[in-house]
């Protein structure tokens, strides 16, 4: 990670680290290094959101550059418009975060930027100098909500009986999610979608699923989604209240896919941090995978690189290629309820083969991250890996914020696997005494 950019875009607390002076120069870094003629600009439901959107634009306007502003829209809807029209894209979010943070994603010509771009992004806010030649023109455009929803044109889900409940986490979602579930003429209800620039993501969205549970028990509705503060990750639930993360929706996409031969190369894309149980079901299923290392830029990548038609996170970042290139709960929640109505089943009828292993991961605090360079340590984790054998997990790496080293592990023997995750943190925490 660099200076600003972490894993994923700018984040900090707004108004501190993240104020219209770095907002300023980050505008003018995008428009002298990515030298797109035109930018798109969307933002959350932060109360910080307009002032940062408002200074990045003000940094590329005086550039000389165009601006069109999208208001209030989800990350996909920045990264399909900035795609489809190759130009570069702003969205001012920070996910799930709460309200106090904000961040600044940018996407080139629709994708996310590779290092080196945020490196040469991070050498002209500290040291570029603009040329300022004139002033680009500011326009407030629908386009980014019209050629979104035609996305959605291919669906047509008007004979599904399901009642539906959803989840917009206060933030970017609230607006075009009412849309889409309107076109679709959806039995649904909506909740948080009352945002005041102070609640997004509170007590609600896919990082607190009780919202959403509780919803579709109270209401006797068939299946709950929930969305994060951009829009970009989703939380199924079903009737009886059970969770469905990243890795099991791939799991049931997947297979719908691979069953209607539209799964490229019968492989899907995960992380390291997937559950082995999902890893057995997909082997079982005669589908493949590739597991990249965390962060949804990783997936992506590989995604595209060689054709793959689905991949994700655990954490409910998915990326359907058929459909959109870049991860969208939304879309994945009604990609998910035209795969229910093709197939005429409910939500637990898809994974009843599934048996996902148990799962762990441990916090060592404070603790020198060089230890996890020790050969003593290295050749502990090795002989972990080992004695877990296959259909396991094992990852140790170091917190890019925090100085503390995660541990997850997880095998189908809960016992071996506490027994070992104890004797790997016991090991790393005596090495790291040494230090």
């Amino acid at each position: 990670m660099g200076k600003y950019f972490g894993t994923d875009g700018i984040r900090g607390v707004a108004f501190e680290k993240l104020n219209a002076e770095l907002a300023f120069r980050v505008g003018q870094a995008i428009s002298n290094v990515l030298k797109s003629k035109k930018v798109v600009i969307g933002m959350d439901t932060r109360e910080s959101s307009p002032m940062l959107a408002y200074s990045i634009a003000n940094g590329i306007l005086s550039s000389g550059y165009d601006v069109l502003f999208a208001g209030v829209v989800s990350t996909p809807m920045i990264a399909h418009y900035s795609k489809m029209n190759d130009m570069t894209g702003v969205m001012i979010t920070a996910s799930h975060n709460p309200y106090m943070d904000n961040g600044i994603k940018i996407f080139n010509r629709g994708f996310k930027m590779l290092d080196q771009d945020e490196l040469m992004i991070e050498k002209f806010i500290d040291h570029g100098v603009p040329l300022i030649q004139s002033f680009g023109q500011f326009v407030l455009t629908n386009d980014v909500e019209n050629e979104y929803m035609k996305i959605y044109d291919q669906f047509d889900l008007k004979l599904t009986r399901l009642k539906i409940g959803f989840d917009c986490a206060n933030g970017a979602t609230y607006l075009i999610s009412r849309e889409v579930f309107n076109k679709l003429n959806l039995s649904s209800i909506q909740i948080n979608n009352q945002p005041d620039g102070k609640n997004v993501n509170v007590d609600s969205g896919s990082t607190h699923p009780h919202a959403i549970i509780e919803l579709v028990r109270n209401e006797n509705l068939d299946v709950g989604f929930s969305f994060d503060g951009d829009g970009d990750r989703i939380l199924v639930v079903d009737q009886q209240g059970k969770s469905y993360d990243g890795d099991m929706l791939i799991y049931i996409i997947g297979t719908y896919l691979k069953k209607i031969n539209k799964l490229n190369h019968d492989t899907v894309v995960l992380t390291k941090m997937s559950n082995p149980g999902i890893l057995k079901a997909l082997s079982d299923q005669k589908i493949k995978y590739i597991l990249t290392d965390v962060g949804d830029k990783y997936v992506a990548d590989e995604m595209f690189q060689h054709g793959y038609t689905i991949g994700g996170e655990s954490s409910g970042h998915l990326i359907l290629s058929h459909l959109l290139h870049s991860g969208d709960g939304l879309l994945v929640a009604i990609y998910l309820l035209h795969i229910l109505s093709k197939l005429n089943k409910k939500l637990p009828e898809l994974i009843d083969s599934v048996e996902l292993y148990p799962i762990k991961t441990i916090n060592i605090k404070n603790i020198n991250k060089e230890i996890l360079k020790k050969e003593s340590v290295i050749s502990k984790i090795n002989e972990t890996k080992e004695k877990l054998g296959l259909n396991s997990l094992l990852l140790v790496r170091a917190s890019g914020t925090e100085p503390l080293v995660r541990v997850t592990i997880s095998t189908k023997d809960a016992k071996q696997m506490e027994e070992l995750a104890n004797q790997l943190v016991s090991h790393i925490q005596k090495e790291g005494e040494m230090l």
